[in-house]
């Protein structure tokens, strides 16, 4: 039985349930993200959306997508907390932050994606975590690593 994991906003006006563990999670250097968060890489999990519930707030949870695509981000309307990104055609495709959790989320970073646009500020660390330029390659994103010999 997976556990579920809870977490919610600055204030605690809109609180979350995940009923299966996060997919993965990685770094995000793009701009958009330095300049929502106020740092040089927001730290995200990706989640399946369908397992995802709302469980308080759900009113005061308000969606903003940027007029040049990407995915919309979901802040709570009281404390501007930033919670949630989701892909606006299939909610499926969703994250959350990892500072939303109330707890450890058993998962850890494993790449850092738009590293083309890393602040220049802040030297991303030499953590041996997989880099990629731009949107981590789609493939990459949902499958899991072959195990085959073939």
């Amino acid at each position: 039985m997976t556990q579920t994991l809870t977490g919610g906003c600055l204030c605690g006006a809109v609180r979350f349930e995940l009923e299966a563990a996060p997919i993965e999670a990685g770094y995000c250097h793009c701009t958009r993200c330095q300049r929502r968060t106020g740092v040089a890489a927001s730290a995200q999990a990706r989640i399946d959306g369908e397992r995802l519930a709302v469980i308080e707030g759900d009113g005061l949870l308000t969606w903003w997508r940027h007029p040049d695509g990407g995915f919309e981000k979901g802040f709570c309307r009281a404390c501007g907390g930033h919670l949630f990104s989701r892909n606006p055609d299939d909610h499926a495709q969703h994250t959350i932050r990892m500072s939303a959790f109330d707890a450890d989320p058993g998962v850890r970073p494993s790449f850092r994606t738009f590293v083309a646009y890393a602040a220049a500020w802040e030297p991303i660390p030499d953590d041996g975590l997989l880099r990629y330029d731009e949107r981590k390659p789609y493939q990459e994103r949902v499958s899991p690593p072959s195990t085959s010999t073939d």
